[in-house]
Protein backbone atom coordinates (compact mmCIF):
# COMPACT_ATOMS: atom_id res chain seq x y z
CA UNK A 1 0.00 0.00 0.00
CA UNK A 2 0.99 3.61 -0.52
CA UNK A 3 2.24 5.20 2.52
CA UNK A 4 0.30 8.77 1.17
CA UNK A 5 -3.16 7.56 1.03
CA UNK A 6 -5.51 10.26 2.15
CA UNK A 7 -8.98 10.93 2.43
CA UNK A 8 -11.04 12.55 0.27
CA UNK A 9 -14.80 13.23 -0.63
CA UNK A 10 -16.19 12.36 -4.07
CA UNK A 11 -19.52 14.17 -5.12
CA UNK A 12 -21.95 11.80 -7.04
CA UNK A 13 -25.30 12.18 -8.50
CA UNK A 14 -27.97 11.53 -5.30
CA UNK A 15 -28.90 7.83 -5.06
CA UNK A 16 -26.13 6.41 -7.33
CA UNK A 17 -23.88 6.06 -4.64
CA UNK A 18 -23.63 2.34 -4.35
CA UNK A 19 -23.47 2.34 -8.16
CA UNK A 20 -20.41 4.43 -8.12
CA UNK A 21 -18.72 2.36 -5.45
CA UNK A 22 -18.92 -0.25 -7.85
CA UNK A 23 -18.31 1.13 -10.97
CA UNK A 24 -15.00 3.19 -9.19
CA UNK A 25 -13.93 -0.54 -7.65
CA UNK A 26 -14.58 -2.05 -11.15
CA UNK A 27 -12.34 0.87 -12.77
CA UNK A 28 -9.51 0.45 -10.00
CA UNK A 29 -9.36 -3.40 -11.05
CA UNK A 30 -8.69 -2.74 -14.71
CA UNK A 31 -6.48 0.22 -14.57
CA UNK A 32 -4.41 -1.76 -12.20
CA UNK A 33 -4.49 0.63 -9.54
CA UNK A 34 -5.45 -0.89 -6.46
CA UNK A 35 -1.74 -0.01 -4.50
CA UNK A 36 -3.16 3.42 -4.89
CA UNK A 37 -6.58 3.20 -3.45
CA UNK A 38 -7.37 1.56 0.22
CA UNK A 39 -10.93 2.26 0.86
CA UNK A 40 -14.67 3.20 -0.81
CA UNK A 41 -17.32 4.12 1.96
CA UNK A 42 -21.13 5.28 1.24
CA UNK A 43 -21.25 6.44 4.97
CA UNK A 44 -24.44 5.03 6.32
CA UNK A 45 -26.15 4.10 9.50
CA UNK A 46 -28.77 1.41 10.78
CA UNK A 47 -32.06 2.79 11.88
CA UNK A 48 -35.46 1.26 12.95
CA UNK A 49 -38.94 1.78 11.77
CA UNK A 50 -42.30 -0.05 12.34
CA UNK A 51 -43.83 -1.11 8.65
CA UNK A 52 -46.91 -2.93 8.49
CA UNK A 53 -46.64 -3.72 12.54
CA UNK A 54 -43.38 -5.19 12.00
CA UNK A 55 -39.76 -4.10 13.55
CA UNK A 56 -37.45 -3.16 9.81
CA UNK A 57 -34.21 -1.82 9.88
CA UNK A 58 -32.97 -0.24 7.02
CA UNK A 59 -29.88 1.81 6.00
CA UNK A 60 -29.81 5.63 5.71
CA UNK A 61 -27.32 7.56 4.33
CA UNK A 62 -25.50 10.06 5.92
CA UNK A 63 -24.53 12.17 3.23
CA UNK A 64 -26.50 11.32 0.23
CA UNK A 65 -24.55 12.25 -3.14
CA UNK A 66 -21.33 11.66 -1.42
CA UNK A 67 -18.80 8.91 -0.70
CA UNK A 68 -15.46 9.10 1.34
CA UNK A 69 -12.42 7.34 -0.54
CA UNK A 70 -9.10 7.05 1.01
CA UNK A 71 -6.74 7.39 -1.77
CA UNK A 72 -3.10 8.35 -3.05
CA UNK A 73 -3.94 11.58 -5.21
CA UNK A 74 -1.62 11.96 -8.51
CA UNK A 75 -2.96 12.68 -11.65
CA UNK A 76 -3.81 9.14 -12.49
CA UNK A 77 -5.43 8.27 -9.68
CA UNK A 78 -7.50 11.44 -9.86
CA UNK A 79 -8.55 10.86 -13.31
CA UNK A 80 -9.98 7.03 -12.46
CA UNK A 81 -12.35 8.88 -9.98
CA UNK A 82 -13.15 11.86 -11.86
CA UNK A 83 -13.93 9.67 -15.03
CA UNK A 84 -16.10 7.28 -13.39
CA UNK A 85 -20.11 7.60 -14.68
CA UNK A 86 -22.21 9.33 -12.25
CA UNK A 87 -18.80 11.35 -10.49
CA UNK A 88 -19.77 15.20 -10.55
CA UNK A 89 -16.09 15.35 -8.76
CA UNK A 90 -14.47 15.59 -5.81
CA UNK A 91 -15.23 18.45 -2.52
CA UNK A 92 -13.11 21.01 -2.30
CA UNK A 93 -11.36 21.89 -4.99
CA UNK A 94 -11.43 21.92 -9.60
CA UNK A 95 -8.15 20.30 -9.69
CA UNK A 96 -6.28 19.65 -6.46
CA UNK A 97 -8.86 18.69 -3.92
CA UNK A 98 -8.38 18.87 -0.17
CA UNK A 99 -8.10 15.67 1.84
CA UNK A 100 -10.42 15.17 4.72
CA UNK A 101 -8.62 15.26 8.02
CA UNK A 102 -8.10 11.82 9.75
CA UNK A 103 -9.95 12.40 12.63
CA UNK A 104 -12.98 13.64 11.05
CA UNK A 105 -13.06 10.28 8.75
CA UNK A 106 -12.55 8.07 12.17
CA UNK A 107 -15.55 9.94 13.73
CA UNK A 108 -17.82 9.09 10.53
CA UNK A 109 -16.73 5.77 10.81
CA UNK A 110 -17.64 5.80 14.61
CA UNK A 111 -20.66 6.91 13.63
CA UNK A 112 -21.15 3.58 10.73
CA UNK A 113 -20.28 1.53 13.67
CA UNK A 114 -22.68 2.47 16.21
CA UNK A 115 -25.06 2.83 13.78
CA UNK A 116 -24.56 -1.22 12.85
CA UNK A 117 -24.41 -2.04 16.52
CA UNK A 118 -27.25 0.22 17.84
CA UNK A 119 -29.63 0.85 14.72
CA UNK A 120 -31.02 4.48 15.89
CA UNK A 121 -35.24 5.65 15.43
CA UNK A 122 -36.41 6.59 11.80
CA UNK A 123 -37.91 9.50 13.72
CA UNK A 124 -37.00 11.97 16.53
CA UNK A 125 -39.23 12.37 19.62
CA UNK A 126 -39.09 15.46 21.73
CA UNK A 127 -40.92 16.03 25.25
CA UNK A 128 -44.14 17.42 24.51
CA UNK A 129 -45.34 15.54 20.77
CA UNK A 130 -48.09 13.68 20.36
CA UNK A 131 -47.72 9.99 19.78
CA UNK A 132 -50.00 7.66 19.07
CA UNK A 133 -48.70 3.95 20.47
CA UNK A 134 -48.53 1.55 17.50
CA UNK A 135 -47.70 -1.47 19.19
CA UNK A 136 -47.75 -3.58 22.44
CA UNK A 137 -50.16 -3.85 25.00
CA UNK A 138 -51.27 0.05 24.77
CA UNK A 139 -51.96 -0.38 21.47
CA UNK A 140 -53.93 2.81 19.66
CA UNK A 141 -53.87 4.59 22.87
CA UNK A 142 -52.75 8.17 22.34
CA UNK A 143 -50.60 10.04 24.43
CA UNK A 144 -47.62 13.15 25.33
CA UNK A 145 -44.24 12.06 25.35
CA UNK A 146 -42.86 13.19 28.75
CA UNK A 147 -39.58 11.85 28.74
CA UNK A 148 -36.77 10.92 25.63
CA UNK A 149 -34.14 8.51 26.79
CA UNK A 150 -31.68 8.39 23.50
CA UNK A 151 -29.00 6.41 24.80
CA UNK A 152 -31.92 3.61 25.74
CA UNK A 153 -33.68 3.87 22.62
CA UNK A 154 -36.87 4.64 24.85
CA UNK A 155 -39.46 7.12 25.50
CA UNK A 156 -41.73 7.83 28.37
CA UNK A 157 -45.58 8.50 27.35
CA UNK A 158 -47.97 9.96 29.65
CA UNK A 159 -51.42 7.98 28.41
CA UNK A 160 -54.71 8.49 29.58
CA UNK A 161 -56.44 5.33 31.31
CA UNK A 162 -59.58 5.82 33.07
CA UNK A 163 -59.44 9.61 33.09
CA UNK A 164 -55.57 9.14 34.44
CA UNK A 165 -52.30 10.15 32.84
CA UNK A 166 -50.51 6.99 33.29
CA UNK A 167 -46.65 7.25 32.35
CA UNK A 168 -45.52 4.15 30.46
CA UNK A 169 -41.68 3.56 29.01
CA UNK A 170 -42.07 2.63 25.28
CA UNK A 171 -39.16 1.74 22.66
CA UNK A 172 -38.94 4.29 19.66
CA UNK A 173 -40.55 1.70 17.27
CA UNK A 174 -43.59 1.29 19.67
CA UNK A 175 -44.80 4.86 18.71
CA UNK A 176 -45.36 7.50 15.72
CA UNK A 177 -46.27 10.83 15.87
CA UNK A 178 -49.46 12.53 15.24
Amino acid sequence: MDSNLKWYIIHTYSGYENKVKSALEERIKQYHAEDKFETILVPTEKVMEMVKGEKKTTSRKFYPGYILIKMAMNDETWHIVKNTPKVTGFVGGKNQPASVPEEDAQRILGQMAEGTLRPKPKMQLEVGDNVRVVEGPFTNFNGVVDEVKPDKGKVRVLISIFGRSTPVELEFFQVAKI
